[in-house]
């Protein structure tokens, strides 16, 4: 008997395998009395397959795979492999090339340069997380629980000094260092770009070679499953980025991989991106749809991931995605929408999430398509969140600006209220806002180095009073002067400065009044939850609004002065007459303020300002933010 049945070859067929990575790759196993290990790949237009390794010394010839009908899977048993053996398929095309390949379902690979897959037993994963795992399925209704996400590549997060290799930190030394950093500023989850196997540093892992392996740069997958079970542990949430937009042409890789276009679209007008030079999967093969959905249950089922944040969306959706005429081909209907590609998010999304209660799928969807986060049965996407892109090109065009100017782009700050409730949405200061010379997140502010300081705190104060879950990522915290660059570890000296640390201890001030008042995030997505209080200001451009609870209690009141005038006779209209204490302060001294004595707590006055009839005075410092709580 052999380890792939006609039941799984019928499944797999249909796209509905959906723990096919436990029956395709390689796995040691048993044929009779002898152990070795089995090998499964599916290369259906090959003329022969062989199995090539370490185990027979790279023999071209040693090790020929036997056919499977009707799906042209290849299969051998191999009695001297073993554990750590690697291994590559030798693929005979039709017109008589010999391809080389990795295993697209290998767990684990050789560590770059080195393109081999590695034999890996991964069945025996130990975990001691249930206590999460167990209350994310009692509570999945994540859009009423707080998210602030720190977005981190590993590889250049922290690193040894003066090794010879990269100096990377370990999945078990990461661990620990990364839960105590996250714990202590106050995030709820980690976001992992890079950890599908990659070839390339400098694709940061968006060019993917192995959707079903933690890449090797950082250890094993047991070493994986180490730093998601301590995270987990430690009550962080783990989302990692996944690809299933495109791969590369890699010679080892997915590309015309048993010779013909067998994971990519045939029509180059359908299956290349040419901005990216990659290769566009085939959403309407079922075996290439229960690939990509295999690989998304792999990450959630087999390593306890709680959300996937799935890489460039739009360029999914729209067939003349960063295309010319010429270059595309519309659908049936003469349009540009992706019809494969929009009934595999409908599935994936529902079947994840279905089987998952509490694990989200979130889009990084860059263009106005309607209902990404609707509901698949009335003809929306399915996904949980999606990244709100406006937002943030709109935030950081007006954070740019000299002051003198935003009074002309105040709408810019109001603009994504207009549209909030459309889709359940995540604000993002990603990684690609802070490289390919777009600056730092400190260096795009205006002004003197004390002004960028102040600018980059107001501009925080905002988007974690305005509606939707939060993103930052690594270095944006404690304000790095130099973009990021994936070859070195962040600039963590710039906290022996004291601007630096302010900086960094206003963003955790921030992150520990947005996990305790669920004002903040139980109504993200409700009309009740956000309230302006005055959104046309623009001649002082100081935004005031209210985000209010369910229980009516703990109510937060936000003041945001955006310009470098004080203004001592500030006066904010409040919806009844009670008293308002100040939770927050830019101007205390722990941030780099100059702490001049205020009273905590402000008693309204029947006094009409900004159309209500109560008010209180208060003196707003340049640059200043202040929170209220009533």
């Amino acid at each position: 008997m052999g380890n792939v049945t006609k039941y799984d070859m019928y499944l797999f067929g249909q796209g509905t395998h959906y723990d096919i990575y436990k029956k395709l790759g390689s796995h040691p196993g048993k044929r009779g009395k002898k152990t070795g290990v089995y090998f499964d790949v599916w290369a259906p237009n090959a003329k022969n397959v062989w199995v090539i390794g370490t185990f027979n010394d790279w023999d071209e010839t040693k090790t020929p795979m036997k056919r499977l009908e009707p799906n042209g899977i290849y299969e051998a048993f191999v009695p001297e492999a073993k554990e750590g053996d690697l291994y590559k398929y030798l693929i005979e095309t039709k017109d008589g090339r010999m391809l080389y390949k990795a295993d697209p379902y290998a767990n684990y690979a050789e560590l770059r340069p080195g393109t081999a897959s590695r034999i890996r037993d991964i069945s025996d994963i130990k975990w001691t997380d249930s206590a999460w795992m167990e209350k994310r399925k009692a509570n999945p209704n994540v859009y009423e629980q707080p998210m602030a996400i720190y977005e981190v590549h590993p590889g250049s997060w922290k690193r040894h000094p003066g090794r010879e290799d990269d100096g990377f930190y370990t999945y078990r030394e990461l661990a620990p260092a990364l839960t105590e950093y996250v714990r202590e500023m106050g995030y709820t989850h980690v976001e992992l770009m890079g950890i599908a196997e990659y070839p390339f540093d400098g694709s940061w892992g968006y060019q993917v070679t192995g959707y079903y392996a933690p890449t090797s740069r950082y250890g094993t997958p047991e070493d994986f499953a180490y730093l998601v079970n301590y995270l987990h542990r430690h009550k962080i949430g783990v989302i990692l980025d996944w690809v299933p937009a495109h791969f590369p042409r890699d010679a080892h890789g997915l590309a015309e991989f048993d010779g013909s276009c067998l994971y990519e679209y045939a029509d180059p007008r359908k299956g290349e991106h040419p901005d990216w030079g990659t290769k566009i999967f085939d959403y309407g093969k079922n075996e290439v749809k229960n690939f990509l959905i295999g690989s998304a249950l792999f990450w959630v089922e087999k390593f306890h991931v709680d959300g996937l944040r799935v890489d460039a969306v739009a360029s999914m959706l729209y067939l003349d995605y960063g295309k010319q005429d010429g270059q595309w081909v519309a659908n049936e209907y003469g349009e540009n929408k992706n019809l494969d590609a929009i009934e595999f998010f409908r599935h994936i999304n529902t079947l994840i999430t279905g089987r998952n209660p509490g694990v989200m799928m979130i889009a990084e969807e860059s263009t106005a398509w309607p209902m990404v986060t609707g509901p698949a049965k009335d003809g929306g996407l399915n996904f949980t969140y999606k990244w709100n892109m406006g937002w943030m090109h709109d935030f950081l065009d007006y954070m740019k600006l000299d002051p003198y100017f935003r009074k002309y782009n105040h709408n810019k700050m109001t603009f994504a209220m207009s549209y909030n409730y459309s889709e359940k949405y995540i604000l993002v200061l990603s990684h690609d806002e802070v490289v390919h010379l777009k600056c730092s997140m400190i260096n795009k502010m205006p002004g003197e180095m004390e002004d960028k300081f102040k600018n980059l705190k107001v501009g925080y104060a905002f988007m974690m009073g305005h509606p939707g879950k939060k993103l930052l990522f690594m270095g944006q915290d404690i304000a790095q002067l130099r973009e990021w660059s994936e070859e070195r570890e962040l600039d963590w000296y710039l906290l022996e400065q004291p601007e630096h640390r302010e900086l960094q201890e206003f963003v955790k001030e921030l992150l520990t009044i947005y996990r305790k008042y669920p004002a903040m995030y139980s109504l993200d997505d409700k009309y009740e939850g956000f309230e302006w209080v005055n959104a046309n200001d623009g001649d002082r451009s100081i935004y005031s609004f209210i985000r209010h609870g369910k229980t009516g209690r703990n109510n937060l009141l936000f003041v945001c002065n955006f310009t470098p005038v004080p203004r001592p006779d500030y006066r904010v209209g409040v919806p009844k007459k009670k008293q308002y204490t100040l939770i927050l302060d830019s101007d205390d001294p722990r941030f780099g303020g100059c702490g001049a004595e205020k009273p905590a707590v402000y008693k309204s006055e029947k006094s009409e300002c900004d159309g209500r009839p109560f008010s209180f005075a208060y003196e707003l410092p340049a640059y200043g933010v202040a929170v209220f709580k009533f």
